[in-house]
């Protein structure tokens, strides 16, 4: 069983690691930090009891009084081992924030805002964690679960800008997943089918898009393009050559610049049906009946796509 996305969670948070922790994975947690705050903890902990209290494996705790500062420590059997303090403070009040935690066969690493802040040695095996809290004055509105696919080089595919040695920008990391997009639907689609996408919307966006595609002809039963600047969900089908009639009627606009999003369609017997970010958004009625044609997934535009799937 894969990890969901996780969104606006309420805090505090505890929530299983379905799986465990294993060498390669990322966890990524964005937030808003509240101007009033002094102090929240990320704890990837070895289970959720609190009497007695699990291990945590690794504690990371930013600290806002006085000059404010970060500390990393491990509790077992109910005791706090040695504080490993780091004196900089990568947060700023009443500021958004992403904080990405990488498991090595050693270590922890953690980048904050697109940089890498600090390692921490494992003391406890990373083989026992199993459930991640989140306390604290915070407000989080992603906890995002990804798997790397390089793992000697923790930042080959971190959603992430990596930083020189004098801190300036260097060239944007490699992804999971290159956009344009292409997939193959194995068997085409049926009624109860469902596709998956995990992605991240990139900083200035103009829009994206996601097509299913017949494969020995020109036809897209399903064209989904959201548009940033009009707050748009277009959809729409291009038959026989030709568009057809935009549908645009939404409740609220889902996708927000630097957001982590998760879309879901699911195909029923007469329409496609569309979850963004865990809510219901829209159904789409069926143009194109024969559904075992339709067996390419096309995406493209302002976007970082991290996970394709179908079942």
């Amino acid at each position: 069983m894969s990890n969901p996305t996780i969104f606006n969670p309420v805090i505090p948070y505890s929530g299983a690691i379905f799986g465990g922790l294993r060498r390669g994975q990322m966890i990524a947690v964005q937030g808003v930090l509240p101007k009033e705050s002094e102090r929240f903890q990320v704890d990837l902990q070895c289970g959720s009891g609190e009497k007695p209290r699990a291990d945590v494996a690794f504690h990371f705790n930013p600290r806002f009084r006085r000059s404010g500062c970060v500390v990393c420590n491990t509790l077992t059997c109910e005791r706090w081992g040695r504080e490993e303090i780091k004196y900089e403070m990568p947060f700023k009040k009443g500021e958004p924030f992403e904080i990405i935690f990488f498991v090595m066969v050693d270590r922890f690493k953690v980048a904050v805002n697109g940089k890498h802040f600090v390692d921490y040695q494992h003391r406890i095996s990373v083989d026992r964690v199993d459930t991640l809290g989140i306390s604290g004055v915070v407000q989080i509105q992603t906890i995002c679960f990804l798997n790397s696919t390089e793992q000697d080089n923790p930042y080959s595919t971190l959603p992430i800008k990596k930083t020189d040695a004098s801190g300036t920008h260097a060239k944007p990391t490699t992804i999971p997943l290159a956009v344009p997009y292409m997939g193959q639907i194995k068997d085409g689609l049926c009624p109860g089918r469902t596709i998956t996408l995990q992605g991240k919307v990139n900083r200035n966006p103009d829009r994206f898009a996601i097509n299913l595609c017949v494969s020995d002809s020109t036809d897209i039963p399903l064209h989904l393009a959201p548009r940033f600047k009009e707050k748009a969900f277009v959809r729409n089908s291009f038959l026989y050559q030709s568009w057809g009639e935009e549908e645009r009627k939404i409740d609220c606009f889902p996708f927000n610049p630097e957001a982590y999003f998760e879309i879901i369609i699911y195909c029923s017997s007469d329409c496609f049906k569309i979850a963004v970010n865990g809510e219901h958004l829209l159904e789409y009625k069926h143009r194109f009946t024969d559904l075992s044609k339709i067996d390419m997934l096309e995406v493209d535009g302002n976007i970082q796509l991290f996970e394709v799937r179908t079942w």
